[in-house]
């Protein structure tokens, strides 16, 4: 765009970006791993090498392909990718156990990521250790993988919710004994951008890098793991952990085509992403998932580029950048406009002239109170049908549906009522905390 022709102003760059932005952001992949985690989703072997590839060629740094020792078909996926000759270095993770890096280690991958928790709640319920039983176990995981010839992340998952004074310890001995990067986790989604500038700055206080590499792992429980990765970024972050379309645990990751698209455009800090790719590799993340991407979803959402409100359509027939603040043809999508209930004749305009047909205003107005009244009355059978379908899929066919594991159960033998192996007793969610 020639400089008389300033249409917007971007004040994210004309207010100056922070001194501490990474000269390069290095986005490491976890589609395959906490992607894979996400409730009812299953990748096989021949899928996770597809997506491996098709990942590899946006322009990632770091792939996490899996844990190897959570099964035989895990490991043999890792193992195939790691064969591949990927750009991205491949990496797998496990828990600070050595059969969980023995298992790495049969994948040939030169990185290992040992993870183990870092807060009081995580130590306490779940792995009932002692925070000195929790630092010894890290140390030997570390040793013991670096011993064996590999590069490795240590990662405290719960991070933000420990004790700072902890965080600095078990990973300056992650540090001593060998990781040459540490990785810093919100598991569960909870940190707010301010609070990670100052969290940032308080646990460097008690960090030694000593040269080793920082990174960071945001969940979207309050939807913000977006915002979180852009201040994890401007504190100085180099690493930053993303998933294909936000897959993840309960709410999902960080999305990797928002945190790219917004370094891109709000920050101009050019990324080395193939942007053109990244609505191409998510709709095949998508389909070898079963995971619809949400509809109104920023970048890669079916509604990202489409329009219905008669203001909206005459605005960005008239220039895109009215409406859109990210243009359709960037990411190799195209924009629609929906004809309902708020349609325009501008849209009504548009549509006949893209194939070379003229109508007059009357005829042209008449479409329009013609589409708004179906839209008014027509029943919304469908739409409940579509809903309703969506939710059985959801209840009954995500994962095992429970008849099924009753089903699984009564054959290993254990005494099941009838009335759970006829699904005609309903279940209810049990935990703790």
């Amino acid at each position: 765009m020639p400089d008389d022709e300033l249409l917007v102003h971007n004040w994210n760059t004309e207010a100056g970006l922070p001194r501490t932005l990474p000269a390069k952001v290095h986005f490491w992949d976890e589609t395959l791993r906490d992607g894979e985690q996400t409730p009812g989703v299953y990748f096989s072997v021949e899928e996770k090498v597809e997506l491996a590839k098709a990942i590899d060629s946006l322009g990632v740094s770091i792939m996490d392909c899996g844990i190897p020792a959570v099964s035989a078909k895990e490991l043999e996926s890792v193992r195939q990718i790691a064969h591949l000759g990927l750009k991205a270095r491949v990496l797998a993770a496990a828990r600070t156990v050595r059969s969980d890096i023995d298992a790495c280690l049969k994948t040939d991958a030169p990185e290992c990521s040992p993870f183990i928790a870092a807060s009081p709640v995580h130590l306490k319920y779940k792995l009932k250790l002692t925070e000195d039983e929790a630092v010894e176990r890290a140390v030997d995981a570390v040793q013991y993988a670096k011993d064996h010839g590999l590069k490795v992340t240590f990662v405290t998952e719960d991070t933000v919710r420990a004790d700072l004074d902890f965080v600095g310890r078990i990973n300056n001995a992650a540090i001593e004994a060998g990781a040459s990067r540490i990785l810093y986790c919100d598991t569960v989604g909870v940190a707010t951008p301010p609070m990670l500038t100052w969290w940032f700055r308080e646990v460097r206080k008690r960090i030694r890098l000593r040269g080793a590499e920082e990174g960071v792992h945001f969940h979207n429980d309050f939807g913000m793991a977006t915002a979180n990765c852009l201040a994890a970024i401007e504190s100085g972050i180099p690493v930053i952990n993303t998933t294909l379309a936000g897959l993840g645990e309960r709410s999902g990751n960080a999305p990797f085509d928002e945190v790219v698209m917004a370094l891109e455009l709000l920050y101009g800090h050019k990324t080395g992403v193939d942007i053109g790719k990244i609505y191409e590799v998510t709709k095949r993340v998508e389909e070898l998932s079963g995971f619809p991407v949400a509809v109104s979803k920023p970048i890669t959402g079916y509604n990202a580029f489409t329009h219905e409100s008669g203001i909206h359509t005459d605005g960005v027939i008239k220039h895109t950048l009215t409406y859109e603040p990210i243009q359709a043809e960037s990411l190799r999508r195209t924009r629609r406009f929906v004809f309902g209930k708020h349609t325009g004749a501008r849209a009504v305009e548009a549509r006949l002239q893209e194939h070379k047909l003229s109508a007059t205003k009357e005829q042209v107005q008449s479409i329009v109170n013609e589409i708004k009244d179906k839209t008014e009355t027509h029943t919304k059978h469908e739409v409940r049908k579509f809903i309703e379908h969506y939710r059985d899929w959801d209840e009954n066919h995500k994962g095992v549906a429970p008849r099924e594991f009753w089903a699984m159960a009564a054959k290993a033998g254990v005494k099941v009522p009838r009335e759970l192996l006829e699904g005609t007793k309903r279940e209810r969610s049990t935990g703790q905390l």
